[in-house]
């Protein structure tokens, strides 16, 4: 009966946590795509690229949509199975509520592991691959804007000339660059051929050209420089608005980057202080934000028990309130890290410690049929409400 009862939970955790993570993965992309538009529309992307660029960033949510769910699924569970007397029916069969403990133990662990390899490899396997998508849409962008034999004055300051383009590659030859981007300087490149070339990790693109002469002329002053190889950084905030264009981010990269970047001992002299206080505090994320899943999991076992009877969409309420309540003493414990006002994992592992410690207390008050004061009165309260609307 027992090996029954813990598949039968299993099966309705992970229905209601597939149910909440999807509802909550589409309502953040919505938003996303809201915040890109303006990227999204320069590019001029296809169904299937659009998909392929939000699936590259779900796993930058999932760290933080993978507890909540997991929360919320427990909670919906056992608030259920508390409404309807079904608790109180295993109860009387001889079931204590430890013995129900496996079940939502192991979905946790399960949801938990999931998200530590969010967490140490999917994050940044999903932005670096964004980047990449991005600056490959934007290559063959240009690529379309560079006609052959046209002089193409769609970047600042830039007129570039190209007798033939390659329609494959995107090859240029017999290549006219004239150059006004620095004051008072006038610079006019004549090349042999030309190609584009994109560097995600830096947000950086390039025009290289090769086998040609620089004449840069500066008042009276005429200079002619011959050259092999020349790189032409185009303006990339130009082609991507509406995006933060930056170099890769401590919260974008591999847990194994951020310990490579700790525990280098040049790490001082190649980034300031700001960087390196993110890098620590990220690095105490990656692992308090999986670990989350199994606390805030056990967290709302007894929490859902405590107020049976209630609506499920109150209950819906009440427990993403009190996510929101563990993810704002993280943010908070964040920034203190970042300022350096307190140690990194001081405020990341503090969270985590009180809501363990409430629900290791709220499991016992609660398998001795007890309350808490504070529970009663908010259930009354949010009585009330139903009672009011009614």
């Amino acid at each position: 009966m027992t090996h029954l009862l813990q598949r039968r939970l299993l099966a309705e955790l992970f229905f209601n946590f597939l149910l909440s993570a999807g509802v909550l993965c589409a309502l953040i992309l919505v938003g996303r795509m809201v915040q890109l538009r303006e990227l999204l529309i320069t590019l001029e992307l296809t169904p299937w690229q659009l998909a392929r660029l939000f699936g590259y960033l779900l796993p930058f949510f999932l760290l933080l949509i993978l507890p909540i769910a997991c929360m919320v699924s427990v909670f919906l569970t056992f608030l259920r199975l508390s409404t309807d007397r079904e608790l109180l029916a295993l109860k009387a069969c001889g079931l204590s509520l430890y013995q129900l403990l496996p079940a939502p133990i192991i979905f946790s662990v399960l949801i938990m592991c999931v998200n530590f390899y969010v967490s140490f490899e999917g994050l940044a396997w999903g932005m670096n691959h964004f980047r990449t998508e991005v600056m490959e849409r934007i290559r063959e962008k240009t690529r379309l804007v560079l006609q052959p034999g046209v002089f193409n004055k769609d970047f600042p300051n830039l007129t570039i000339y190209s007798k033939r383009v390659d329609p494959n590659s995107g090859d240029l030859t017999g290549v006219f660059v004239r150059d006004r981007t620095r004051k008072n300087i006038d610079v006019t490149i004549v090349a042999g051929n030309g190609r584009l070339k994109t560097r995600p990790d830096k947000w950086e693109f390039y025009l290289i050209l090769g086998d040609g002469r620089i004449y840069q002329r500066e008042a009276e002053k005429l200079s002619v420089l011959k050259f092999k190889e020349y790189r032409i950084r185009l303006p990339l905030q130009f082609l991507v608005q509406g995006s933060q264009i930056d170099d890769v981010k401590p919260k974008e990269m591999s847990y194994a980057d951020l310990l490579a970047v700790q525990a280098d001992p040049n790490s001082a002299n190649k980034y300031d202080e700001t960087f390196m206080s993110k890098v620590r505090v990220e690095l105490q994320k990656r692992v308090a934000m999986p670990l989350g899943c199994l606390v805030l999991g056990l967290f709302a076992l007894p929490l859902a028990c405590a107020f049976r009877g209630l609506k499920q969409h109150y209950g819906l309420i009440l427990a993403i309130t009190f996510f929101f309540i563990y993810y704002t003493l993280l943010s908070l414990s964040m920034s203190l890290g970042v300022g350096g006002a307190m140690p990194a994992w001081v405020g990341l592992w503090g969270a985590n410690a009180l809501f363990f410690g409430a629900a290791i207390l709220g499991v016992r008050v609660t398998s001795r049929e007890r309350n808490v004061r504070f529970v009663l009165w908010l259930k009354e309260r949010l009585k009330g409400v139903g009672r009011a609307e009614a």
